[in-house]
């Protein structure tokens, strides 16, 4: 057999045996940051609430009874009642559904506007450049927590208003991040031989550049869920977020706060749930940095 007819077979190999090495060392740098691994599982057991919400809950979230209202944890009721009498294991689990949803959707939208519009201002500069980063630099200039307040506030509370609002928030931090990114990367030297193939910008900077971008962007992203989370939970805190009854961790902060006296591990678990979450996120976010910084690699 000719030398030419074992080449193809020998580079398939090679390459996914270099794919393999680097997944295997992935999870070696990752299995060494032991609270990595904790933010990863306090994320993971979030997850699989909110999909499983209806399965693992062990009341309706929306049952009242005044009679066993602000009730301490028992068998019947594990993270005990709320001021109406519902059940807080109950509304905490159904409450990670409305968080993950409203941060997915956030998430979602400040990358569906901030990625395309960092890439191509990193990409093209002069005065697209300025345009598009001066526009980002407007965005800024209002508090995030603020801006949110008043476009919930003028729009209503809501899924919809609540995606815009969060989601709005995040664009210019995602944009300057890749802008950045692609930056360094547009001068390598992969970028040059695109180009003297006759490959067109649109293809080098979305199929070529942009893809080797995504390291800094992933990090930052499971930031900004926990960012969308918590400012979720506050604008409904506030009042400005889900109407009631919807089960909503910051609600609940909110409904509980006259009865502390009374009871105050009603808002004990609502308000642990959220540490946890966030701090799950921030873990997890401190993982995937090591997992992209080539110095892990080092042997």
């Amino acid at each position: 057999m000719s030398q030419e007819t074992l080449t193809p077979a020998v580079l398939t190999v090679t390459e996914k045996g270099v794919s393999t090495s680097r997944f295997v060392d992935a999870l070696r740098v990752i299995a060494r940051n032991r609270l990595a691994l904790l933010g990863l599982f306090i994320v993971s057991v979030g997850i699989f609430a909110a999909i499983l919400a209806p399965w693992i809950s062990t009341h309706d979230p929306y049952e009242i009874n005044i009679a066993g209202r602000l009730q301490a944890p028992s068998a019947q009721h594990w993270l005990g009642t709320d001021f109406l009498g519902r059940d807080t294991y109950s509304r905490i689990v159904f409450g990670a559904r409305t968080a993950f949803i409203i941060a997915a959707g956030a998430v979602f939208l400040g990358a569906l506007f901030g990625v395309p519009l960092g890439a191509i201002a990193g990409f093209r500069g002069r005065w697209i450049d300025s345009t598009i980063m001066r526009f980002m630099d407007a965005i800024m200039a209002f508090p995030g927590r603020l801006l949110a307040i008043a476009l919930v506030a003028s729009a209503g509370g809501g899924f919809t208003s609540l995606f815009i609002a969060l989601g709005l928030g995040a664009i210019p931090s995602n944009a300057r991040i890749v802008r950045s990114a692609v930056l360094a990367q547009k001068e390598r030297e992969y970028v040059e031989a695109a180009r003297m193939s006759g490959e067109s910008d649109f293809g080098i900077l979305f199929l070529q550049v942009l893809p080797n971008c995504l390291s800094p962007l992933l990090v930052r992203l499971s930031l900004e869920f926990a960012h969308a989370i918590l400012a979720e939970s506050s604008l409904s805190f506030l009042g400005l977020g889900l109407p009631p009854p919807t089960p909503s961790w910051g609600l609940m902060l909110k409904e509980v706060t006259p009865f502390l006296q009374l009871q105050p591990l009603a808002a004990f678990f609502p308000g642990l749930t959220i540490s946890l979450i966030i701090l799950g996120f921030n873990l997890l976010g401190d993982g995937l940095r090591d997992i992209f910084d080539p110095r892990q690699y080092e042997r």
